[in-house]
């Protein structure tokens, strides 16, 4: 499958078309960004990092009966995706708290959260993702009511799986975001899962394994993407 037309450009992907209408090319970039783009950096490995990891964890997903739009990987920084319309929505599940939450609500990091906190953003960088409600994605026509209760009930399958999957390579999944969009009248998961969009601690030490790195200046972005990686048995190579 050949690259076609730009289609856009985003903080660490770039899509494009291709001659099938219901598929596109996901470039992962070595781009870097935090605090809504604020901050940006090109990290060497990280595109070819990511792209094969939120493969790994895609086909994990799809084997266990989640539906994904991941279709295949094609180069070392290349996949092939189903098209979706996406919705305008952020789904969080929150298992210790961390980030926002400490910020917003003068939380203790590292606190565990149980049952796992759900919440809904809004995916918009220039109002910085606020906080939204079912009342508000209703009202404003972003999703309707069975698209919203099918997110609550998919993005908890994903957490279920995925603390299990983590947890046997000594991983504490702390956070994380996902996506979803329509093809063909059924929610699917889109955008892509990579410590970009999640937090991950060494289950023994709660060292940091994911963008925080990036964002507090802690250095060994990609290296500790690719200790992940390694944990999960992730080919790289």
């Amino acid at each position: 499958m050949k690259r076609g037309e730009h289609l856009y450009t985003g903080k660490a992907k770039s899509a494009y078309l291709t001659e099938d209408p219901d598929k596109i090319i996901l470039h992962f970039r070595d781009d870097t960004s935090a605090f809504d783009g604020e901050k940006i950096e090109q990290l060497a490995r990280k595109g070819t990092t990511n792209n094969k990891f939120n493969a790994f964890i895609m086909q994990k997903l799809e084997a266990a009966g989640v539906h994904t739009h991941f279709i295949e990987l094609l180069t070392n920084e290349e996949s092939v995706v189903r098209r979706l319309d996406m919705l305008p929505i952020e789904c969080v599940i929150r298992n210790i708290a961390a980030g926002s939450i400490c910020k917003r609500l003068g939380i203790k990091e590292g606190i565990d959260l149980d049952p796992p906190i759900f919440e809904f953003f809004l995916k918009n960088d220039s109002l910085h993702d606020p906080m939204i409600n079912e009342s508000h994605i209703v009202g404003f026509g972003w999703a309707s009511e069975q698209e919203i209760e099918d997110m609550k009930i998919l993005t908890a399958r994903v957490n279920r799986i995925l603390l299990k999957l983590f947890a046997d390579a000594n991983l504490l999944l702390v956070d994380f975001k996902i996506e979803f969009g329509r093809f063909n009248g059924q929610l699917l998961l889109g955008d892509e899962f990579t410590p970009d969009g999640c937090r991950l601690w060494d289950a023994n030490t709660r060292e940091k394994l994911d963008k925080d790195r990036f964002r507090r200046g802690m250095g060994g972005v990609v290296e500790a993407y690719e200790e992940v990686a390694h944990r999960l048995g992730v080919e790289l190579d």
